[in-house]
């Protein structure tokens, strides 16, 4: 028992670095790892019939009701994570982002290969239609164009709804949306001079696309369970064109420190890349990519022997 809630906070812990890369998803991890179908669980009971446990005094019914314990392990891995590789994965990105993103390509193409082929023998026609769906709107969205929103209190509840239900979807990240939709420097900038109004209505926003969104998908995955994976699996797969190491800048913004921000990308071959911006550091993004692979094989091959 004790390895697996300390397995559980290792999923937190990943899941948790995961955000911290902009483009990637913790939900992704999240259902690598397998635990997605449980995280969705217990954030969609989180609602009023724990709210009446609470307030009868049945403090331990409403922690059994919302998964109390499997929500606080991997919480504390995710803040874990936030607070200890932070600054890592920033040195990361800042001097070695092409072998960071193999890293995750390598991870989310084991991935999505894995599930795909553990899964597809038991599909429908219609589910792979929606696995291809699903990988059509993921590279929509890895190429759609950045928009800007008029910033009031309405639009930033509905960005903080939006972006929170993203990061439950595997492959799609909410700092993302937030930055197609212009919300994530006035989000930012909230954060930083601690505008406490603003901040309060994301973060209402943000708990009713929580709990709404997961009981959504709870919901979807009762009733259609093989489609909504299947969707989901694509999504997975179709995430791949964000993740790509070697991007050509389409168009970008200049944040509150003077910085160029990226809103759209697209990938270009590692010749094209070497031509255009400069070094494609080939073998070290070789070694990262198989790490990846291997990982996922690793991961894989230990929950099948059960161990």
């Amino acid at each position: 028992m004790k390895w697996d809630w300390f397995g559980l906070y290792l999923r937190g812990m990943a899941m948790g670095a995961a955000d911290l890369v902009p483009g990637v998803s913790g939900g992704t991890i999240a259902l690598i790892t397998g635990i997605y179908d449980r995280l969705i669980d217990a954030i969609s009971s989180v609602g009023w019939q724990a709210v009446k446990y609470l307030l009868s005094g049945e403090i331990k019914n409403a922690w059994m009701h919302i998964d109390g314990g499997f929500l606080l392990t991997v919480g504390a891995g995710i803040l874990s994570a936030v607070v200890a590789l932070a600054s890592l994965l920033s040195w990361l990105m800042l001097h070695y982002p092409l072998p960071l993103w193999s890293l995750f390509c390598g991870l989310v193409l084991a991935s999505s290969l894995y599930l795909f082929l553990d899964s597809c023998s038991a599909w429908s026609l219609r589910d792979y239609g929606f696995w291809v769906a699903g990988i059509g709107v993921a590279l929509v969205i890895g190429i759609m164009q950045a928009t800007q929103l008029p910033v009031s209190y309405g639009t930033v509840f509905l960005a903080g709804a939006i972006a929170i239900s993203a990061m439950l979807l595997p492959g799609i990240s909410g700092s993302f949306l937030l930055l197609l939709m212009g919300m994530y420097q006035p989000v930012i900038e909230a954060i930083v001079s601690a505008d406490i109004a603003t901040l309060a209505v994301f973060v209402a926003g943000c708990l009713v696309g929580l709990i709404g969104f997961s009981r959504l998908l709870k919901t979807l995955m009762r009733t259609a369970g093989r489609a909504t994976m299947a969707v989901l699996y694509g999504f997975l797969l179709g995430s791949m064109i964000t993740l790509w190491p070697w991007q050509r800048t389409v168009s970008s913004v200049v944040d509150r420190h003077g910085e160029l921000r990226i809103v759209q990308s697209l990938p270009v071959s590692p010749a094209h890349y070497a031509d255009t911006v400069g070094d494609p550091l080939l073998l070290l993004c070789a070694i990262a990519f198989i790490s990846g692979l291997i990982a996922v094989w690793f991961l894989s091959s230990h929950a099948r022997s059960g161990q």
